[in-house]
C-alpha cells in the first residue's frame, strides 16, 4: 500500500519505476506458463475421460473409440471413412433386398406359367393322340374304300401266238407299211420285257457273204445284249443281218429276197422282223433296193424315197469301228471354240465339176426362170467366193487330190483316207455336208460317214439340204448338235455361221459329242440304239439295269470337319429340320408301263429334272424320249429317292416325298485330292444328307496317307469301272 501510494504520488524516482516494470513482466510470464500448463494437462484428461465414458456406454462388440489391440487409437479421419462405408453398405443392402423381393415375385409368376404350360402340353398330347387315332381310322377307311373301288390287279397272263399264225391282213402297198398295219403287237405285250431273237448268220447261206468284221462285231454285241433271247417262240422282235457284203460278192435282189423268205420265222411276210444292213467300207451298197421286204423293218444308211417308210424304217449310222473301240484319248478337246478354219469341205462330183466350168447364170436370171433342180453349181460358186474373199479362213476343195471313194449318182464322193479327213476336221469349226443332188436319195452312206466323222472330232455339222433324213431323226433333236440349212440359202451360209456365239457353238459341240458316244461310236451303241428305237415306238419300258456290287476303295477318315458358315446361312432356301429318325424307302413308281405314252421327245442333255441320271448302258441306250422318267423300268434311277428333287423342289417337299427322306451326293473326281477334300468338308452339317459317293475316275488309286474328312455321314469311294446304281441308291 505504501509502495502503491508512493508510486501514485510520484514519490519514487526513476529507479523505482524500472523495478516495477520488471516485476510486472515476471508476473505475466508466470501467468502465461500456468495457463498453458492447465490447457496441456487438464484438457486431454477431460477429453480422455469423456471418450472413455462413451465407450463404456456402448456394447463391448461395437466399440469405435475404445482402446484397440496394441493400444493404438483410431484417428478421426479413419473413423469418418468407416462411418461413410457403413452408410453405403446399408443402402446397398436395402436395394438388394428390394430386388430379391422383386425376383421372388417374378419367380412365383413364372412358376404359375410353367404349371399352366404343363397343363396345356398334357391337353395337347391328349388332342394329338386323338388326332392320331382319327387319322389311323381315316387311313383304314380310305384303304377299305380303295380296295372296294380299285381292286388290286395282277399282271396279265402273256398270250403267245401260234407258231404258224396266219399274220395280219396285207397292206394295199408295201411302201405304206406302218406300225399299225405291219407290226404284230400281240407278240409284244407290255409285260414281255421285249425279248429279241437274233438269227445266227453262220447257220444260213446268207451269212457266208457277210463281211467277217461286221458279222463278228454284230454277233458279239448281240450276245451281250440284255434283250436277246434264244427262244424264238416267245420273241417279240426278230433281227437278221444282211450286210455289209464282202467286196467281190454281188447278190442279186431275187436271190437276197429268196434268202429272206426262207428264214424259219419269216411267216410269209416278215412281220416283226428287222433287217439290218451296216455299212463299213462300201458307200454304194444298197442291197435291199428292189427287194420285197414285206412287213419287215429295214435299218441301213442308204435309202431312196421309194423304199423308205417314215416311222417304220430306221436310218442308222455306218459301222466305222467294227471290232475296235474308238480311241477317246485322241479325240480333240472341246475348247478352244474357234478353230483354224471357219468351215471346210472336200468332195468331188463329176456332174457339178463339168457344169461349174460353164458360165453360171446370175441369181436374178435364175429367179426369172424356173428354179434349178440341182443347186450344186450355185453352192460351188458361193463357197469359192467366200474362200477368195479372205474374210475368214475357209478350205473348200471340189476336186480330190487322189482317186475319190466310190459314190452314188449325184452324191459328193469322199476324198482321201479317213485319217486325212479327220486331221482336217480337227482344224475346222464347222464341217459342210452337201446332200446328194438327187431329191429321191433320202440319205446315203457317204453323207452319214461325213456326219459321223464331224461329230467324232467336234466339228459342228452344217447339212446343206433339208430333205435329208438324219440317223434316228424322229427321236433325236438334231437342231441341238447340227445346222440343217436349205440349199437355196447357201448364199447366206457365211453370215449364218458368223452369227453363232461361242456359247452356242460349245453347246452344239458338246451335244454332238454326246450323240456320237451314245448312239454312233461302236457296234454296241448302234445295235442297242436300233432296239431302243423300236422298243420306244411300240411303247415297251426298258429293262431295269442290272445291279452289281461296287468295288469300294478303302480309305481313312481324319478329324471331324467344321461346319461351313455358308451352309449354316441358306438364305431363302430353308431345308427344314434335320430328322433324327432313320430314313425309309420311298414310294415305288407305278408309271413304268405308261411312261412312253405320256412322254414327248426331248434331248437328254436338255431334259429337265432335279435328279442326276445314269444312262442305261451297255445294255440299252435310253433314248431322249425316256431320259426324264426316273424309275426301275426306264433304265434310270433317281439320286435321292422319290420325286422330292433338290434345291427348291426338295425344300417344297420338306425333304422329298416325306420329311424323313434323305438324299445322296455323287461326286466325280480325277486326281484333285485337295479340291475334293474341300468339297467334302463343305458338306458337313447338310440337312437330309444320307451319304456321299465319290466316283474315282483316275486309274491311279488315291494315296493311302490321304485323310478323308469326317462329315458325320458315310463316304464311299468306288472305282469308275464298278459304278452301279445298286450301291449308289440303296435308300430314300
Amino acid at each position: 500500500m505504501t509502495g502503491y501510494t508512493m508510486l501514485r504520488n510520484g514519490g519514487v524516482g526513476n529507479g523505482g519505476q524500472t523495478c516495477m516494470l520488471r516485476w510486472s513482466n515476471r508476473i505475466r510470464l508466470t501467468w502465461l506458463s500456468f495457463t498453458l500448463f492447465i490447457i496441456l494437462v487438464f484438457f486431454p484428461l477431460i477429453a480422455h475421460y469423456y471418450l472413455t465414458t462413451l465407450d463404456e456406454a456402448d456394447e463391448a462388440g461395437k466399440r469405435i473409440f475404445g482402446p484397440r489391440a496394441g493400444n493404438e487409437l483410431c484417428e478421426v479421419k479413419h473413423v469418418l471413412d468407416l462411418c461413410r462405408i457403413r452408410e453405403s453398405v446399408s443402402e446397398e443392402l436395402l436395394q438388394l433386398e428390394a430386388k430379391r423381393q422383386e425376383l421372388n415375385s417374378e419367380i412365383a409368376k413364372l412358376n404359375l406359367k410353367i404349371e399352366a404350360c404343363k397343363k396345356s402340353i398334357e391337353n395337347a398330347k391328349q388332342d394329338l393322340l386323338q388326332l392320331k387315332n382319327v387319322i389311323s381310322q381315316t387311313e383304314h377307311s380310305y384303304k377299305e374304300l380303295m380296295a372296294q373301288n380299285q381292286p388290286k390287279l395282277s399282271l396279265p397272263i402273256r398270250l403267245l401266238p401260234e407258231k404258224d399264225d396266219a399274220g395280219l391282213p396285207p397292206p394295199k402297198v408295201t411302201r405304206g407299211c406302218r406300225l399299225h398295219n405291219c407290226f404284230d403287237y400281240s407278240r409284244c405285250p407290255l409285260t414281255s420285257g421285249f425279248p429279241v431273237y437274233v438269227y445266227d448268220s453262220d447257220q444260213f447261206a446268207l451269212g457266208s457273204y457277210l463281211d467277217p468284221l461286221v458279222k463278228q462285231a454284230f454277233q458279239a454285241t448281240a450276245r451281250a445284249n440284255v434283250y436277246v433271247t434264244e427262244n424264238a417262240d416267245i420273241a417279240c422282235l426278230y433281227v437278221v443281218l444282211v450286210g455289209e457284203m464282202q467286196d467281190p460278192v454281188v447278190l442279186r435282189p431275187a436271190d437276197l429276197e429268196k434268202q429272206l423268205y426262207s428264214l424259219p420265222h419269216w411267216r410269209a411276210d416278215g412281220h416283226n422282223h428287222v433287217i439290218i444292213n451296216l455299212s463299213r467300207k462300201s458307200y454304194t451298197q444298197n442291197l435291199l433296193y428292189n427287194v420285197s421286204t414285206g412287213r419287215a423293218m429295214v435299218a441301213q444308211s442308204t435309202f431312196y424315197a421309194a423304199q423308205y417308210r417314215p416311222g417304220f424304217d430306221l436310218v442308222v449310222s455306218p459301222l466305222v469301228h467294227a471290232m475296235s473301240e474308238p480311241n477317246f484319248m485322241e479325240i480333240p478337246p472341246q475348247v478352244p471354240v474357234k478353230r483354224k478354219y471357219l468351215f471346210t469341205f472336200q468332195g468331188e462330183k463329176i456332174e457339178s465339176l463339168r457344169s461349174s466350168l460353164q458360165e453360171a447364170r446370175s441369181f436374178e436370171e435364175e429367179m426369172e426362170g424356173d428354179p434349178p433342180a440341182d443347186y450344186d453349181d450355185r453352192i460351188i460358186a458361193t463357197l469359192k467366193a467366200v474362200q477368195d474373199s479372205k474374210l475368214d479362213q475357209v478350205l473348200v476343195e471340189f476336186t480330190c487330190k487322189i482317186q475319190p471313194k466310190p459314190s452314188l449318182p449325184t452324191e459328193w464322193a469322199l476324198c482321201g483316207e479317213r485319217e486325212d479327213r479327220l486331221e482336217l476336221l480337227r482344224l475346222s469349226t464347222f464341217a459342210l455336208i452337201i446332200t446328194p443332188g438327187d431329191p429321191h436319195l433320202v440319205i446315203s452312206s457317204g453323207c452319214a460317214t461325213r456326219l459321223f466323222e464331224a461329230l467324232e472330232v467336234g466339228a459342228v455339222p452344217v447339212v446343206l439340204g433339208e430333205q435329208v433324213q438324219l440317223p434316228y431323226q424322229d427321236m433325236l433333236q438334231w437342231n441341238e448338235a447340227a445346222l440343217v440349212v436349205p440349199k437355196p440359202r447357201v448364199t447366206e451360209i457365211h453370215f449364218l455361221l458368223r452369227s453363232l456365239s461361242d456359247s452356242d457353238l460349245l453347246a452344239m459341240r458338246r451335244q454332238g459329242r454326246f450323240l456320237w458316244e451314245t448312239y454312233f461310236s461302236t457296234a454296241d451303241s448302234i445295235f442297242n440304239t436300233v432296239l431302243a428305237m423300236i422298243r420306244t415306238r411300240i411303247q415297251i419300258p426298258a429293262a431295269p439295269i442290272r445291279e452289281e456290287v461296287a468295288a469300294e476303295i478303302p480309305h481313312r477318315s481324319g478329324k471331324a470337319a467344321g461346319t461351313d458358315p455358308n451352309m449354316a446361312d441358306n438364305g431363302d432356301l430353308d431345308l427344314g429340320p434335320v430328322e433324327t429318325e432313320p430314313p425309309y424307302a420311298s414310294p415305288k413308281y407305278l408309271r413304268n408301263f405308261t411312261l412312253t405314252v405320256t412322254d414327248f421327245y426331248r434331248s437328254w442333255n436338255s431334259a429337265p429334272g432335279p435328279f442326276h441320271l445314269f444312262p442305261h448302258t451297255p445294255f440299252d441306250p435310253v433314248l431322249p424320249s425316256e431320259a426324264k422318267f426316273l424309275g426301275s423300268g426306264t433304265g434310270f434311277r433317281p439320286i435321292g429317292g422319290g420325286a422330292g428333287g433338290s434345291g427348291k423342289e426338295f425344300q417344297a417337299a420338306l425333304g422329298g416325298n416325306m420329311p424323313r427322306e434323305q438324299f445322296t451326293v455323287v461326286m466325280l473326281t480325277y486326281e484333285r485330292e485337295e479340291v475334293l477334300m474341300n468339297s467334302l468338308e463343305r458338306l458337313n452339317g447338310l440337312p437330309y444328307l444320307n451319304k456321299v459317293v465319290v466316283v474315282w475316275n483316275s486309274p491311279k488309286l488315291p494315296s493311302e496317307d490321304l485323310l478323308w474328312p469326317d462329315i458325320g455321314v458315310p463316304i464311299m469311294v468306288i472305282e469308275k469301272r464298278s459304278v452301279c446304281l445298286a450301291e449308289i441308291v440303296p435308300h430314300s
